[in-house]
């Protein structure tokens, strides 16, 4: 986590201490107007107090996300079934298929087991039939997940599927991470519908509230872009301010949050993708190594890594403290 501000204490025999709630944070590196701290992992989720001894009687405020899960292996985004509880995907590697793939996680963070045969899933989208849809980058498939836990293929033979999102009209676009997107209707007839550069972890995709195919592609260039893909087929960049975007989302107002895994800018950013050239992505919440977001009809934010899940109950707690 950053502090601002001006005149910061950089004390001559060693880093300023910094205190968030009662626990200690370790400080990472200090200067007159920034200092960098790490939040301590036993604190408990909610609003905490930082303060800084060198600055007697100075105190802000910060909201701390609760560990709502952990040994979870993702790649992508979490989702939220039509029953408003979390779904989580435990990918595993090539060599080791996860004895239990699918995770139903309760927002307590009770957890019950999807025992469904489907082999390092990726990406998780709800299709607007109320079934889950789940990729499987190594065995190049997408499955559909029924209410009543039944699993059946849905599409073959595409690439190295990572990214799920549907559209409007119902299709579902997937992002093979060698570079192309497919788009599949709702009775199954595959096509290719975009190409952009590989990247080397996972296409990420999410629809916006114009129609409109929102995409992150993580490649080993020192900066990566978001890409936006209109139902014309026609590709354009809507930022290139990010190190290695990964997952996406758009809020219920129709803003659109990116998750940046980049050590020193790890986070998740607002992105205003309203207007010609637009703004500068907005950091909102500092968290390292992200892979992925998932917004809670009930107004909660559900934050994840590669081997943990994060939640803030009321996700318009930090954008608030920020304006």
């Amino acid at each position: 986590m950053l502090v601002t501000g001006t005149h910061l204490p950089v004390p001559a025999d060693g880093p300023p201490h910094v205190l968030i709630g009662s626990a200690d944070a370790h400080v990472l590196a200090a200067s007159r107007e920034r200092i960098r701290v790490v939040v301590p992992s036993e604190l408990a989720g909610g609003t905490q107090a930082l303060r800084i001894d060198e600055l007697p009687g100075e105190t802000c405020y910060l909201d701390v996300a609760r560990v709502l899960a952990t040994g979870l292996r993702q790649v992508d985004c979490p989702v939220f079934a039509a029953d408003g509880t979390l779904v989580a995907a435990d990918s595993g590697d090539r060599s080791a298929k996860p004895d239990v793939p699918l995770f139903r996680i309760g927002p307590d963070g009770s957890r019950g087991p999807l025992n469904v045969d489907v082999g390092n899933p990726t990406s998780l989208a709800l299709g607007p039939d109320g079934a889950l849809y789940i990729s499987s980058r190594f065995e190049g498939h997408v499955y559909r997940l029924t209410g009543d836990h039944r699993v059946e293929l849905f599409a073959s033979e595409l690439g190295v599927p990572t990214g799920l999102a549907f559209a409007g009209d119902g299709r579902l676009f997937v992002g093979d991470r060698s570079g192309t997107i497919f788009s599949i209707t709702p009775d199954r007839q595959v096509e290719s519908f975009a190409s952009l550069p590989a990247s080397i972890a996972a296409f990420h995709l999410a629809f916006g509230p114009d129609d409109c195919l929102y995409v992150t592609a993580p490649t080993l260039s020192t900066h990566d872009t978001v890409y936006r893909i209109t139902m014309d087929r026609l590709v354009d960049q809507v930022s290139d301010g990010f190190g290695r975007p990964q997952g996406l989302a758009f809020d219920s107002t129709g803003a659109l949050f990116v998750v940046e895994a980049l050590a020193g800018a790890a986070g998740l950013y607002r992105l205003d993708v309203s207007g010609e050239g637009g703004s500068p992505p907005e950091l909102v919440v500092a968290a390292p190594a992200l892979v992925g977001l998932a917004f809670d009809p009930a107004g909660g934010l559900v934050l994840a890594s590669n081997e943990a899940l994060w939640r803030f109950d009321d996700y318009l707690a930090p954008l608030a403290r920020r304006a």
